[in-house]
């Protein structure tokens, strides 16, 4: 059964893949070795062929002259061909009648060709011939009325093959060495990923965080640990930041969780007595049950924000272009909405943005709901929205006693409350919920004293260009929303 033509390169691939970097490195230096030692070698032969060539064409031409010289003082028929000596070169007299003298026992040499006839007959001055299949090597000079021929084989190979031989051996050997040291230097370039990997796994196997990797060697290596390091300390952070979410959420639940439940296991223990009607009128039963109502409230609430502080930067809302003023209105709208006492006035222009809509309309609303927990009920809170420079404003500010030097820093903590508002509802979370949502925007968040003595929450977002020039008219100089 024949196979498919390309399963063998892929297998061999896959093959391939399947190796350490280590043996990848020694088969590739190994391979590079053994293709520059037979290129060499390849070269290195041609080089002394040509060589040799060289060197015999110089050879016949030195012996052709001297012969030349001796024909034209004696003549062609009466120069003196001393006997062939058993090796060495070949010599032949070529006279004008087109025959040939040649020592005496030399070997018989090729016929005269065409061109080294032409040669004797003065149609040229020399002539170099190879006769490949005698393995002879001809030069015919012109001398008097004929030509005088040199010869010499060059068929023997026997310094090529010697010098071949030798140059393989010596790349074989060329070839293992070269192994060997790429499996050297490979073993001492990889030590360092050893090592790191090693620390991997080692904080893979005991979840140790805190173990950061030693920082050794220098370029890619030592840019690849400074990275991992980079990532267990933000491994760390994250961990320390659930740590401590976990701990401020079980210690804001405990609170309103055993008030509920106490107030539960009261009336269960009344209505198991029979003794739920006398023992509590219908004012404190309604009180009770309004307490209850708020209280789940004020979980469902800490819950919601708690899921929504935990996605951190998780989010599956896109960015998109918008205009803050639309964000802003329908927050105020939102807050008027969850609380009918609460009084927006709004002061907004037109300002683009590149954001999460519900992302920003969350950190709008909590803005406002803080404030509106601090005004008085006569006093409206005040939102403006304005374009500053680069930035577009956003500030929030009420009519309330303000916030204490004190607690400035931590206003965007999550759970912190100041002492003031221990007695008011709320989780303190909603302005953490805020300085995430305005740092993922590349904004900046800060508190102040408003002219009328409250809090003055303000927010900087990058503002960026419209889609399309549109003359949009604000929501109202101080127009409320109620």
């Amino acid at each position: 059964m024949r196979r498919p033509a390309g399963r063998e390169p892929r297998r061999l691939t896959r093959w391939w893949r399947r190796r350490s970097l280590r043996t990848r490195l020694t088969v590739i230096a190994a391979t590079a070795i053994a293709v520059s030692v037979f290129v060499a070698l390849e070269v290195g032969i041609e080089l002394l062929v040509w060589e040799l060539r060289d060197t015999a064409e110089d050879q016949l031409r030195a012996d052709s002259r001297v012969l030349a010289t001796n024909a034209e003082r004696a003549g062609l028929a009466q120069v003196q061909l001393p006997p062939y000596p058993g090796s060495g070169r070949l010599v032949r007299v070529v006279l004008p009648d087109g025959s040939t003298r040649t020592p005496a026992g030399q070997p018989a040499l090729p016929p005269v060709s065409e061109r080294a006839g032409r040669v004797a007959r003065g149609a040229s001055a020399d002539l170099m011939e190879s006769n490949d299949d005698d393995g002879y090597l001809v030069y015919t000079l012109r001398a008097g009325d004929g030509a005088v021929q040199v010869a010499a084989r060059v068929a023997d190979d026997s310094p090529i093959t010697q010098f071949g031989l030798g140059m393989l051996l010596i790349g074989l050997l060329c070839v293992a060495g070269g192994a060997l040291v790429g499996r050297t230097v490979a073993r001492t370039g990889l030590a360092p990923i050893d090592r790191l990997t090693a620390a991997a796994v080692g904080v893979a196997h005991t979840r140790d965080l805190d173990a950061d990797i030693p920082d050794e060697g220098g370029g890619e290596i030592r840019r690849l640990i400074q990275s991992i390091n980079d990532m267990l300390a933000a491994l760390r952070d994250s961990r320390r930041a659930q740590r401590l979410l976990a701990e401020d959420a079980a210690h804001e639940l405990k609170t309103p969780l055993t008030s509920l439940r106490l107030n539960v296991e009261l009336l269960i223990r009344l209505d198991r007595r029979g003794t739920l009607d006398s023992a509590l009128p219908a004012e404190s039963r309604t009180r009770l049950l309004n307490d209850l109502g708020a209280q789940v409230a004020e979980l469902s609430t800490l819950a919601a924000e708690l899921t929504d502080l935990a996605r951190g930067d998780v989010s599956d809302e896109s960015t998109e272009l918008l205009d803050l003023a639309d964000v802003v209105v329908a927050a105020a709208t939102r807050a008027r909405s969850r609380v009918p006492d609460i009084e927006v006035a709004l002061d907004v222009t037109s300002v683009w943005v590149s954001g999460r809509p519900a992302a920003l309309q969350r950190a709008v609303l909590n803005l406002i709901d803080n404030a509106g927990k601090w005004s008085p009920a006569d006093q409206p809170v005040q939102v403006r929205l304005r374009a500053e420079g680069a930035s577009a404003v956003l500030e929030v500010d009420d009519a309330g006693p303000g916030i204490d030097d004190a607690d400035v820093p931590r206003v965007f903590d999550r759970f912190y409350r100041a002492d003031s508002a221990r007695a008011l509802p709320g989780s303190g979370l909603g302005l953490s919920i805020v300085q995430r949502v305005v740092d993922a925007h590349g904004g900046r968040a800060t508190v102040a004293r408003s002219a009328r003595g409250g809090a003055l929450l303000r927010v900087d977002l990058p503002a960026a260009a419209p889609p399309t020039p549109i003359a949009r008219p604000t929501a109202g100089d101080d127009s409320t929303v109620r």
